[in-house]
C-alpha cells in the first residue's frame, strides 16, 4: 500500500481522489454532483491510498482552518475495498502530517454512520448533529499533540 497526496487538482492523485468520490459519494450515496464536487484551492492537500496492486481505493483530503487547525474531509474507500484498513492507514497519515506541520487540532463531520470509526482513531464529538447533503452528521475533533 502506498499513499500520494497532492494540492494541484491536475495532479493524477486529484483524479484519482474524484473518481473514488464519484463512486462513493454520487453513484453509491446518491449526493447532488454540484453538492460533491466542489471548488478547492491550494491549501487543500488530497490524499489517496493505492493498494499492493497500484489502485487507488480510499482517500481524504485536509484543509488548515487556521494556523492551529485542519480541517478532515470526503474520506471515502471503494466498496469492494472496505474492511481492508485503508480509511485508517489514511487518516493516521493526515493526523501525522498535520502534527509536523505545526497544527494542534484535527476537525471534521462524520457521517453518524461513520462516527465510531473515527471514534477509534481519537476524534471526540462536540456540538450538535447536523443534516448535510442529506445525510446526518456530527463534528468530531482530536488533539495532534501529546
Amino acid at each position: 500500500m502506498k499513499i500520494k497526496k497532492s494540492n494541484q487538482t491536475t495532479s493524477p492523485i486529484y483524479d484519482d481522489a474524484i473518481m473514488i468520490r464519484r463512486a462513493v459519494f454520487i453513484a453509491e450515496q446518491k449526493i447532488d454532483p454540484a453538492l460533491e464536487l466542489d471548488t478547492v484551492t491550494t491549501a487543500t492537500w488530497h490524499y489517496v491510498l493505492y493498494d499492493d496492486a497500484g489502485a487507488a481505493v480510499a482517500t481524504a483530503r485536509m484543509t488548515p482552518e487556521s494556523a492551529q487547525q485542519l480541517h478532515i474531509q470526503r474520506v471515502a474507500t471503494l466498496k469492494a475495498a472496505r474492511g481492508q484498513g485503508y480509511a485508517q492507514a489514511l487518516i493516521k497519515q493526515l493526523l501525522q502530517d498535520g502534527q509536523q506541520q505545526g497544527y494542534q487540532e484535527a476537525v471534521l463531520g462524520a457521517q453518524v454512520t461513520a462516527q465510531g470509526f473515527y471514534q477509534q482513531l481519537g476524534f471526540k464529538p462536540f456540538g450538535e448533529r447536523f443534516m448535510e447533503a442529506g445525510l446526518l452528521h456530527q463534528n468530531m475533533h482530536r488533539k495532534l499533540t501529546n
